[in-house]
């Protein structure tokens, strides 16, 4: 999907995980999904809406 998206001129993509609560599972999710694309190469802004509520 990413190299696909670089040919194709665009430069930001968002990716959305939630669970109940927005605390727990989607964070971790996340964060690994973050660090995953980011080993790749690509620059990546991971943010956690609801992790201080």
């Amino acid at each position: 999907l990413l190299p696909q998206y670089r040919q194709e001129g665009r430069t930001e993509l968002v990716v959305a995980v939630g669970c109940t609560g927005g605390r727990h599972r989607s964070v971790a999710v996340a964060h690994r999904l973050a660090a995953h694309i980011e080993a790749l190469g690509y620059t990546v802004t991971e943010s956690h809406r609801d992790m201080g509520r």
